[in-house]
């Protein structure tokens, strides 16, 4: 398989899983430079032009809270998951597994 129809196809698990990952990382505050870097630690590497749009989205429907802090020299927003993006979250992960499982039902009838 060459390496571009591979990246493509990651790039498109990665986009249905960003929320996800955004809302369980969120369950403690960051700013949004700090979630890149844990994401990326992680291993699930984001781009900002990516992210940013996301946290304002997730944001506006309700599904995360931020808090501007003045406390250091340049101001900085920090998101928190929501009561209803913990629930968002719950529901996602339980469908996460159930996917998952499924998926290795289906890989393991290919062996």
């Amino acid at each position: 398989m060459d390496e571009e129809t591979l990246a493509g196809h990651l790039q498109e698990v990665r986009r249905g899983t960003v929320v996800l990952a955004c809302l369980a990382t969120l369950e403690r505050p960051r700013y949004g430079y700090a979630l890149l870097e844990d994401l990326d630690r992680a291993g699930f590497a984001v781009d900002g032009n990516t992210l940013y749009p996301l946290l304002r989205r997730l944001e506006k429907q309700g599904l995360l809270t931020s808090e501007w802090s003045t406390a250091e020299a340049r101001p900085r927003k920090f998101y928190r998951t929501s009561p209803a993006g913990a629930e968002l979250r719950k529901r996602l992960m339980t469908e996460w597994r159930s996917l998952d499982s499924a998926i290795e039902a289906l890989d393991g009838d290919q062996s």
